[in-house]
Formats: structure tokens, C-alpha cells, sequence
């Protein structure tokens, strides 16, 4: 591949992410009401860990709740967007009644997803710290033992495992025009409630635990929550960081042909343009 090929790739990706970028500026409302959302919920499950005491009459360590429920809420938020936004991008094509000029476009897939996962990666991270800033009004947040490189670390690499997940579920959509998108719901809110968003996942029936297991959000919260409120370093976050990479590297690739072949599949077949 020759300088200017690759120039002309990098070029490509960007304009998916200037692309997304202006659909969210499009739909600025939409936006302001989920990132609302988003800061609501978050002040309502940590306010849940503020109030522990008084609901049990026990004395318990608020501080620590507060922390471990705002770590579990903002860390699933990117998390969820990373997935939505690559989970997504079929439904949104068709929602735009762009579908066949971006499957037409002399552009690689490869490239169109790079874009995707590079947009999804910088707004997931964006809402997340609008959130986290808003909570920080309402809340003492006391972070003064963490290890931030780690837990960066961590963060990265726990997106490249949910970029590959994102990139299987995006080919349900297309596959599934009537109910594809519900599928993705489904495979997320499972994701929600194996993974240990706002609990330990030892409180879990064991065939859930099982599922746990399986999900690359249980070890991301875990890596984050160890570098966030124990100060775990990174030696320490290293097997955490490694097993998140290497579900990255299996899942992403496998994504990748999955995609190919489910869209090779609709067009054949016809599924492309369908809206149900």
C-alpha cells in the first residue's frame, strides 16, 4: 500500500467521524435529553450509596459506595456508547436513507469502521466526562489514591473488546431489518446486568456468574474500580489489561469478517435497504 492509498484511508475514516459528529449537532436535542439522562441516572445511583446508612440504620463506609456505584455508572456509559455507536451504524444508515450510498462508496469497510469506532471511542469519552464533572457537583469525589495511567489502560483496553462485540452485533440490524436492533437492546441489557454495573458479580446466581465471565465489561469495572479506589498499579492492572487486549484482538478481526459476510449476505439477498 502505497503512501498516498493509505493518506486517502486516513482521509476516508475522518469523514465518518466529521460525518457522525454532525448528525449528533443535527439531532443536538436528542442528544441534550440522553446526556441529561445519563447525568440523572448517574446522581441517582450514587444518591442510593449516600443514603445506604440511613436506609439500613448501619454504619457503612459512604465515601466508598459513592465512589464504587459513580465508577460502575460512567464507565458503562462509555462502555454502552462504544457499543451502541459501532452496534448501531446500520440502523442509523438506513434511519438517514444513506445505506446504499455509503455501501457504494469506493471506501473499505475496514476504513468505514475505523471511523465509526474512532468517533464512538471520543463521544463515548466525552459524555462520560460531562458526566463525571456534573456528579462531581453533588458528590466529594476523592481520588486522591488512584493510579489514572492505569486505569486508562484499563479503560482502553476494555474498548478495544467492546469495539469487536459492537462490530458482531452491528450485523444483527442488517440481518434483521424488523428486529435486529432489539436483538442489539437485548445483548446489551445483558451485558448490564451480568457484568457487575452496580454490584459485585459474587451476588449473582453462579449459572450468572458463568455469564460474567464471558462479558469484557466484568474485568474492565473490576481494572478500573482497583485503579480508581485501591490505587492498584500497573503491574498489578497488567493481567486485566492483557486479557481485555486479547479479547480485543480475537473479537475485532472475527467482527470484521462477520460483517463482510453479513453484507455480502443482504445485499444478495436483498435486506440491505429494508426497514422492516
Amino acid at each position: 500500500m502505497t503512501l498516498n492509498s493509505v493518506t486517502t484511508e486516513v482521509r476516508a475514516s475522518y469523514a465518518f467521524v466529521e460525518r457522525n459528529f454532525n448528525l449528533v449537532k443535527r439531532y443536538w436535542g436528542w442528544e441534550a435529553v440522553w446526556i441529561m439522562y445519563g447525568i440523572a441516572n448517574a446522581l441517582a445511583v450514587t444518591y442510593i450509596g449516600a443514603g445506604m446508612g440511613a436506609l439500613t440504620g448501619q454504619a457503612v463506609d459512604t465515601q466508598f459506595l459513592v465512589m464504587y456505584l459513580l465508577i460502575g455508572t460512567v464507565v458503562w456509559r462509555y462502555l454502552s456508547i462504544v457499543f451502541d455507536s459501532l452496534s448501531e451504524m446500520i440502523m442509523w444508515e438506513r434511519w438517514e436513507g444513506t445505506i446504499e450510498y455509503t455501501f457504494m462508496a469506493p471506501v473499505s469497510r475496514l476504513t468505514h469502521m475505523v471511523g465509526q469506532t474512532i468517533f464512538s471511542v471520543v463521544y463515548g469519552l466525552m459524555q462520560a466526562g460531562l458526566i463525571l464533572l456534573a456528579v462531581a457537583l453533588f458528590f466529594h469525589i476523592d481520588l486522591s489514591h488512584a493510579n489514572f495511567y492505569g486505569a486508562t489502560a484499563v479503560l482502553m483496553a476494555g474498548s478495544l473488546s467492546f469495539i469487536g462485540v459492537g462490530i458482531i452485533a452491528a450485523v444483527l440490524p442488517m440481518l434483521y431489518p424488523e428486529r435486529g436492533a432489539q436483538m442489539t437492546n437485548f445483548a446489551q441489557a445483558v451485558f448490564l446486568l451480568a457484568s457487575g454495573i452496580y454490584y459485585p458479580i459474587t451476588v449473582l446466581p453462579e449459572w450468572m456468574q458463568t455469564i460474567s465471565r464471558l462479558s469484557p465489561a466484568t474485568y474492565t469495572l473490576e481494572g478500573m474500580r482497583a485503579a480508581l479506589l485501591d490505587g492498584a498499579s500497573l503491574a498489578d492492572l497488567t493481567p486485566i489489561i492483557l486479557l481485555l487486549i486479547v479479547v480485543g484482538v480475537i473479537t475485532i478481526p472475527v467482527g470484521v469478517f462477520i460483517f463482510g459476510w453479513g453484507e455480502r449476505y443482504a445485499k444478495r439477498t436483498g435486506k440491505l435497504k429494508r426497514n422492516g
